[in-house]
């Protein structure tokens, strides 16, 4: 697929982004030899209205300076997990010991044990824990874990969900309205061409916040479904939050019928508090997968539970590997974060630096009048916008938000030295390292963008 067709609109009255030729130049020197240029396909995207993505040489705090120095704030953040900034010092130092003496030896060590401690004095489901690589490992870990805890093979997932990239539940992440078929029941879809079709048929695929067709999707495969599996914050489609009691709702009809419910908290764990989406909610689920936030910026995920769920993979009965799976150096870099989230005065700055942010939006798009939502929490949360600025409440209410206007936003801020996410559908992030200066400065550029996209 061509970046071109990721190219936003012209902003009118909005200067171009500022010379950004070393990575134009570094990204066609990468098409040579890397895959489509990109090591992720999340990485398709767009430098304002040139066709190929930025190049970042350093980070320090909040903000980071790509290799030809231009400096912005960063709402990217590594899709949520450099929480505590980037270059953090509690981080860096940690790190520099464990480089010194041994990164991984293939066998257990102390860090990992206390991260593990921690996460279960932390986390209300969690009486054991796992520990991977990524959030798509640790998702995997889950379902299998739910599959032969249970011995039924059906997951009941949400359009519109997103739990990874492997073939387990790339499902239906973000169908066409062709591909999506009836709302009442939706088609399971594969995310891409490569997921075998005895996959997708283990799939049954519900509505988001719609309790009558839970119930029917649910009486419909009565005995066969091993674990319901949802964002509890629809993170990757929109910021789109439950509605008030639907997950309580939710747990109240797995337990009813002894089916698993699994939180993938990969990107609510520890950034909407440091008991995740679980706390937020005052809803447990029997697993939940973390990854994004746990590492402070270094790739380690983990799935936790409850005891007897769990203890299949304790004495063996389902099998879990993985040769990086707690890395003393991951494990550090996890406990020095989480140690750091435990404080809840951290994750209240951080949430009240992210309603500042969203009020400024909402603020900007009355001042202008160009009609939008904002939602999510102060820590993550989306922009979109709708024909009368209302909020998501399922997938399908996606297809029908101006995408364009998006793409014309974040060019804006770009040009203005605010990074944010450039698909119009996932998150923007924020890190404890912002400063006041850094959210009036972000305020500011909004107030300047929403002024430009009025006349685009």
């Amino acid at each position: 697929m061509s970046l071109e067709n990721f190219a936003s609109p012209t902003v009118r009255g909005v200067p171009e982004i500022g010379n950004t030729k070393t990575s134009q130049a570094l990204f066609e020197r990468a098409k040579l030899s890397l895959a489509g240029g990109i090591a992720s396909s999340s990485r398709l995207t767009s430098t304002g209205t040139r066709p190929y993505p930025l190049y970042i040489n350093s980070g320090s705090g909040a903000r980071i300076v790509d290799v030809d120095g231009n400096e912005y704030l960063d709402y990217l953040i590594s899709y949520g997990s450099v929480i505590l900034g980037h270059a953090a010092p509690a981080i860096t130092s940690a790190l520099s010991s464990v480089l010194a003496s041994g990164t991984m030896f293939g066998t257990c060590n102390v860090p990992e044990v206390e991260l593990a401690e921690l996460i279960c004095s932390l986390v209300p489901c969690a009486d054991l824990v796992r520990f991977s690589n990524s959030g798509s490992e640790a998702v995997l870990g889950a379902i299998r874990t739910a599959r032969g805890f249970t011995g039924r093979s059906t997951i009941l997932k949400f359009e519109g969900h997103y739990h990874g990239w492997t073939d387990t539940l790339a499902i239906s992440n973000r169908p066409t309205a062709a591909q999506a078929g009836p709302y009442e029941s939706p088609a399971a879809h594969p995310h891409s061409p490569g997921i075998p079709q005895g996959v997708v048929d283990d799939v049954v695929v519900c509505p988001w916040n719609d309790v009558d067709l839970l119930r029917t999707a649910l009486d419909a495969h009565r005995g066969e479904i091993a674990a319901v599996i949802c964002e509890p914050i629809v993170a990757n489609n929109a910021c789109t939050m439950p509605l008030p009691g639907y997950l309580q709702t939710l747990r109240e009809e797995c337990t009813a019928r002894d089916i698993l419910l699994i939180f993938d908290e990969v990107c609510t764990g520890f950034r909407t508090g440091p008991g995740g989406a679980q706390s937020l909610f005052g809803v447990v689920p029997d697993l939940a997968v973390y990854s994004k936030a746990l590492g402070g910026g270094l790739p380690i995920a983990a799935f936790a539970g409850r005891h007897d769920v769990m203890d299949s993979l304790a004495t063996g009965q389902v099998k879990h590997g993985g040769t990086y799976n707690g890395s003393p150096l991951c494990a550090t870099a996890a406990l020095v974060t989480l140690t750091e989230l435990a404080d809840l005065a951290v994750t209240a700055r951080i949430e009240e630096s992210g309603r500042r942010v969203m009020e400024a939006v909402r603020r900007a798009s009355t001042d202008h009048h160009v009609p939008c939502a904002v939602q999510g929490v102060g820590s993550m949360f989306q922009v979109v916008f709708s024909a009368n600025g209302a909020p998501t409440r399922h997938y399908r209410d996606t297809l029908r938000l101006d995408q364009h206007r998006y793409d014309a936003f974040r060019h804006a801020l770009l040009q203005r030295g605010i990074h944010a996410n450039g698909f119009g559908l996932a998150c923007w992030f924020v890190s404890a390292a912002l400063t006041e200066s850094d959210i009036d400065e972000t305020c500011a550029a909004i107030d300047e963008a929403f002024a430009a996209i009025r006349t685009a």
